[in-house]
């Protein structure tokens, strides 16, 4: 195991160097300003992580949704003001998102081992994917680092911008094209679906409608997922939910996939999203490896450096 391990790693600095980033982040940004930050971030998440396995996919999922409405630059992390409504309350975040406790926590002991604000909300949020994926049994890939923070965030533009669970391939591929992502980031950072839960809105019309799912797995969704009602209730993403794993790519070969955007990606008719979910569902090193240099590349987007922006005191509001 610890072979493997290292050889995801390898694989994982090597991607990482071809990668195209903006040359403003560094996985060093903060190794003399604040050595402790990095260090101090992943105890916090561990910490959530041991208190609630889920957390892990909710941080993940905080930085996807951060980094695909205008960049990743915390924007998702403010609270409504008086001046505009923010992007918490957006229909892909309501009652969805979640993990703010945590950024908070983390952005409170990061101040404290720094003596100082200097590490951006964004950063936090990019670290603490990365631990999250790592610590529950992923690969461990390195963060470019060096975000500023937003001074405002786009209600609209998280309605517009972020897929959703009922999409179908053709509108998940163009919303990734549309952030410079290829058909290779749709496929591997899909596989995020490997740890967390779904609430039942959100796949009751495919364990009920589909036709492209097994009906035995469509039947074991459904007595905890009415017609009706249980709005709240919460299913696996993949058999293995508490592991970041290749199960999930395991799982849609099997017509398991349980958002229906998730089987979008196979259809068992030979296509080019079929053919990296089987390599994935066969070679666990590919996927990890692929997986983080997608999301080192989706970690530059729209990114604010320099004097952009600012580093928040306070994650929920600005400066």
């Amino acid at each position: 195991m610890a072979a493997i391990k290292s050889f995801v790693v390898y694989f994982v600095l090597a991607a990482a160097a071809i990668i195209p980033i903006n040359a403003q982040l560094t996985p060093n940004f903060y190794e003399k300003m604040c050595p402790q930050a990095l260090p101090t971030i992943r105890t916090v998440v561990r910490n959530a992580i041991t208190n609630e396995t889920r957390m892990g996919a909710s941080l993940l999922r905080l930085h996807f949704h951060d980094c695909f409405v205008n960049g990743c630059d915390g924007s998702l992390l403010l609270d409504d003001t008086a001046n505009f409504v923010g992007e918490k309350t957006a229909i892909p975040n309501n009652n969805s998102v979640r993990g703010f406790d945590v950024i908070d926590e983390i952005k409170q002991a990061v101040n404290t081992a720094c003596k100082g604000n200097v590490v951006s909300c964004a950063d936090i949020v990019a670290v603490a994917a990365r631990d999250s994926v790592n610590l529950l049994g992923g690969p461990f890939y390195p963060v470019q680092l060096g975000r500023r923070d937003a001074r405002t965030a786009s209600f609209n533009d998280a309605n517009a911008n972020l897929p959703s669970p009922f999409s179908n391939f053709s509108v998940l591929l163009s919303s990734f094209q549309s952030q410079g992502l290829n058909l290779q980031d749709l496929v591997a950072l899909s596989g995020g679906h490997s740890i967390g839960l779904a609430r039942c809105p959100s796949f009751r019309n495919r364990i009920y409608n589909d036709s492209d799912i097994d009906p035995v797995f469509a039947a074991s969704k459904q007595k905890n997922c009415p017609v009706t009602g249980g709005t709240f209730n919460t299913e696996p993403l993949d058999a293995t939910t508490t592991l970041f794993d290749n199960q999930y790519f395991k799982d849609l070969i099997a017509s398991r996939g349980l958002l229906h955007s998730d089987q979008q990606l196979f259809k068992n008719d030979s296509s080019d999203s079929d053919r990296l979910v089987r390599k994935y569902s066969t070679n666990p090193i590919s996927f990890a490896s692929d997986f983080s240099a997608s999301m080192i590349k989706m970690g530059n987007l729209n990114v604010l450096t320099g004097n952009e922006g600012e580093i928040r005191m306070n994650c929920r509001r600005v400066n």
